[in-house]
């Protein structure tokens, strides 16, 4: 009997997985749609390469996995079974760049197929909204079919297309927290118009001189620590740009004209787009390869000698700095932006048409409607009509994580042709502090758009 009770659960569990996202959901979850259990579940997939890429690159895991039997060359043998498994391409920035390249080449396959996906009855809908089993065994495999890649220019050529994935998916973390700010300080207006305005008010200057003091307090230490009297002219001019377009941002979006077109717009996402811009900066100059204008973070808060001026290669798997702090902010930047893009709900009509979505209608869905005749709950189809996002814009902007993760984890480093060794180089700097002023740009379009274009409807 309990044999015949284990079977049917594991085969209502197969269907589950076989089937589409309400399936997803049982009674003790929050009614909600279709279409944000299915952004969510391939977010996880998503983040489960990211932590898998985590393990990988941990220090001393390539030491660990020699101490198995018979597993690594060059590691434990057992007599008789030839140690067949090269440890050096599993673990360290090689592994890395292997499984983020599984991940980019899935969410970018799945790209290509939702091209044009318009409603929930397209067949390809229930591929994007169900089957995940298969969907799982999919991404396994590419990730083993991944670390049989011969070494060759593969992380040279892959380094490159990273750089150029990193730099748009930074525009796009921008665009979500430009979004996020605008719901944000919307919301809490809205609040402060029921009752309680004092309240309300006080907490949005209170986060907006927070914001604001971060970001002061992050460009003082820039020229403090890593600016020279002598030297690191590009770190100064791109602290002091950076600073005075936070400054001419913050201006525009109190200018009483552009209140009267936006009247949502302030200071608080100003200041939250001011404290990012010193991020990108910082994260910018943590790549030059001139260690003078680079300390590391050990040598700032400890007793570390002073490093030689000029480029000072890394030594690649064991001795490399996998993370610095740097890489865990931008960690955290990105896992925050990703759950954003998940359960996103925006009115905001700029920020929806840059991220090819609808306008919002919130998380949960209508009890009544997302309730079985048998009492479970089930997400609710609300693309019947048409989809509430673009299938292809997410999985590409999947995609471009995919690649924003590998640089972050191996710290925008550039492998050597003998991969012996990985170079913090210019390009990677460039590649960032670029992202930031044409992220400033986009921020600075959204606010005048309706001034410059008064014919157009921006509401």
């Amino acid at each position: 009997m309990g044999a015949c009770m284990a079977l049917c659960s594991i085969a209502s569990c197969a269907s589950c997985l076989c089937g589409s996202a309400p399936c997803l959901l049982s009674k003790c979850c929050p009614s909600t749609y279709n279409s944000t259990v299915s952004r969510l579940a391939f977010s996880f997939l998503l983040l489960l390469g990211t932590m898998v890429s985590v393990i990988m690159i941990l220090p001393g895991m390539e030491t660990q996995l020699k101490k198995i039997p018979g597993f690594c060359v060059g590691g434990s043998s057992i007599p008789g079974i030839e140690n067949k498994v090269n440890c050096d391409v599993i673990v360290g920035y090689k592994s890395v760049y292997r499984m983020c390249f599984a991940m980019a080449c899935f969410f970018f396959l799945f790209s290509i197929i939702m091209i044009r996906v318009r409603s929930s009855k397209d067949p390809r809908a229930s591929i994007q909204n169900g089957f995940w089993f298969f969907k799982f065994l999919i991404l396994v495999g590419i990730t083993v079919g991944a670390f049989f890649i011969p070494d060759g220019n593969f992380n040279t050529v892959w380094y490159y297309f990273g750089a150029a994935g990193s730099f748009i998916f930074i525009i796009i973390q921008l665009i979500l927290l430009v979004d996020f700010a605008h719901s944000w300080n919307q919301s809490w207006l809205e609040k402060a118009e029921d009752g309680n305005s004092k309240c309300w008010f006080a907490a949005l200057l209170s986060f907006t001189i927070v914001h604001y003091a971060l970001a002061f307090a992050a460009m003082v230490l820039f020229y403090v620590f890593y600016t020279q009297p002598e030297d690191c002219t590009e770190h100064k001019v791109f602290i002091s740009l950076n600073l005075i377009f936070c400054i001419i941002i913050s201006i525009v979006a109190i200018l009483p004209k552009v209140q009267e077109a936006q009247p949502s717009s302030g200071l608080l996402q100003a200041s939250l787009i001011s404290l990012y811009t010193m991020y990108i900066t910082w994260s910018a100059m943590t790549n030059n390869p001139n260690r003078q204008c680079n300390p590391s973070l050990l040598s700032l808060v400890g007793s570390a000698p002073t490093p030689a001026p000029g480029p000072v290669p890394t030594k690649a798997p064991g001795d490399v700095q996998w993370w610095d702090a740097q890489g865990i902010v931008g960690l955290v930047i990105f896992l925050f932006c990703t759950l954003y893009a998940s359960i996103r709900s925006s009115n905001n009509t700029q920020v929806n048409k840059l991220m090819q979505t609808e306008e919002g209608q919130g998380l949960a869905a209508d009890y009544e409607a997302a309730t079985d005749d048998d009492g479970v709950r089930r997400a609710v189809d609300n693309e019947e009509d048409a989809v509430t996002y673009s299938y292809s814009f997410f999985h590409f902007s999947l995609f471009l994580a995919s690649l924003y993760i590998m640089m972050t984890l191996t710290n925008w480093y550039q492998p050597d042709s003998d991969y012996l060794a990985m170079q913090s180089t210019m390009p990677a700097v460039w590649v960032k502090i670029s992202s930031s002023w044409l992220g400033l740009v986009l921020y600075l379009w959204t606010l005048v758009a309706p001034l410059v274009l008064p014919d157009r409807d921006f509401n």
